[in-house]
């Protein structure tokens, strides 16, 4: 009886989709409720910051007027409306629930079109996203990090059905609203070959060509416009901000995070070092600041080694792969970022080794919570209870949990490799046009 329900629950959206309307209802609530009678709050300091950049906004002035708002000025307007007065203030927290369900239904269309699955397996997999706690936890909390899985999403599905315009603007958009998204440009080039586009070439003939003809034959028709397109919005955005709100915008949304030194809340393994050089120095006493060199690694794995060798073989994983590579060697690492790969789990896991060995997937969750359980009770106890945990508690479970993270990365590689690169995207494509 049981399992009869759990499968017609599945095989119908509309149920799968109020299910997931009416989480993120229930947490917003709860969240009211937490706010009004518990010292510890439930909306994050986050969103306190993003409404009050909205509220300068509305007395005229610059969003960088509040201390450290460091976006973009859009995501400011996008919840003007939580400076009227009444109960709108959760606005943003409704506008970013709401971006969550609809990057849901994005991932289930993909799912059904271009990875060829039945209604009912796909919902299971969009469910991954759609009907997790933690999503609709950090969305309802007040992170936009829901919002920006609208416009990754979106991108995807614009590559995979070759609206290769549509995808420049969205790249574009998306590199404007969160600076990360630009690691997908080189995944999305690399896998926009003849091959993919439906061209097959003789094999000895592409090993006769000349440079000049291997660059002319790399430099095709849809490279050329999502370049085109994406670079024609990023810097329209760019330039239509500086023209509203000069250098601050420039410093506060792109400089400031090539030398953020954020400790708080920060799962890395830079944490300590962060934290030891945020305090002020003695001129006599110069030091080497390794973690400014952080960004070597995370993107070499992330914006080109994984995308050369993984993009061809399939496009939805090698993203889960950066993604999730940017995230373990990034020198600021919280919480909301580990949603930036959870979007493309649904995509990655139906062939994969988490699913096919329950003993390697069991193993990989519970070791990726347990590092964040080990981290967290030791940030419980520095921030609470005022006890210095940075050495060696926070240090080492750092370390442990930036451990599991790249075994975890070492599993998705291996498994995105062993694929046999196929065409239902083309074929999809084809059908439509």
């Amino acid at each position: 009886m049981a399992l009869s329900l759990l499968s017609s629950f599945f095989a119908s959206p509309r149920a799968i989709f109020s299910a997931a309307i009416l989480l993120r209802a229930l947490f917003l609530v709860y969240g009211l409720f937490q706010d009004a009678f518990s010292p510890m709050k439930y909306t994050d300091i986050d969103y306190f910051v993003f409404t009050d950049a909205a509220r300068f906004i509305s007395r005229g002035q610059s969003p960088y007027a509040r201390d450290t708002y460091r976006y973009t000025p859009l995501l400011a307007w996008m919840i003007y409306p939580t400076t009227w007065p009444g109960a709108w203030f959760s606005f943003g927290k409704v506008l970013f629930a709401i971006g969550d369900i609809v990057a849901g239904w994005m991932m289930f269309r993909i799912l059904c079109s271009y990875q060829n699955m039945s209604q009912e397996r796909a919902l299971k997999f969009a469910s991954i996203w759609l009907l997790n706690p933690m999503v609709a936890t950090i969305s309802t909390r007040g992170s936009s990090e829901g919002l920006l899985g609208v416009f990754v999403i979106a991108l995807l599905w614009a590559v995979l059905s070759k609206r290769i315009e549509l995808a420049g603007l969205l790249l574009g958009f998306a590199v404007h609203f969160k600076i990360y998204p630009f690691i997908y440009a080189a995944s999305i080039v690399w896998w926009l070959d003849d091959t993919q586009l439906g061209r097959h070439n003789n094999a000895n003939q592409a090993a006769s060509r000349s440079l000049v003809e291997m660059t002319a034959t790399f430099l095709n028709y849809q490279r050329v416009m999502l370049a085109f397109y994406s670079l024609l919005t990023f810097i329209g955005l760019n330039m239509a901000m500086y023209s509203s709100y000069e250098w601050p915008f420039l410093e506060h949304s792109y400089f400031y995070h090539l030398t953020r030194i954020d400790h708080r809340h920060n799962f890395s393994p830079y944490n300590t070092l962060l934290y030891l050089n945020s305090s002020p120095k003695p001129n006599h006493s110069p030091s080497i600041e390794l973690e400014r060199l952080a960004f070597v690694p995370q993107l070499l794995l992330s914006g080109v080694m994984i995308p050369v060798a993984l993009s061809k073989k399939d496009l939805p994983s090698t993203m889960l792969a950066q993604t999730f590579a940017f995230v373990a060697f990034n020198k600021v690492c919280t919480s909301q970022y580990f949603l930036w790969y959870m979007m493309f789990l649904p995509f990655y896991l139906p062939d994969s080794t988490l699913l096919r060995s329950r003993r390697v997937g069991i193993t990989s969750l519970v070791f990726w919570v347990l590092g964040q359980i080990f981290w967290l009770q030791q940030g419980f106890q520095l921030e609470f209870n005022g006890q210095s945990t940075f050495i060696p508690g926070l240090w080492a479970s750092s370390i442990l949990f930036f451990v599991v993270n790249v075994w975890i990365l070492g599993i998705i590689i291996l498994d995105v490799r062993a694929k046999t690169p196929s065409r239902p995207q083309v074929a999809a494509s084809k059908k439509r046009s």
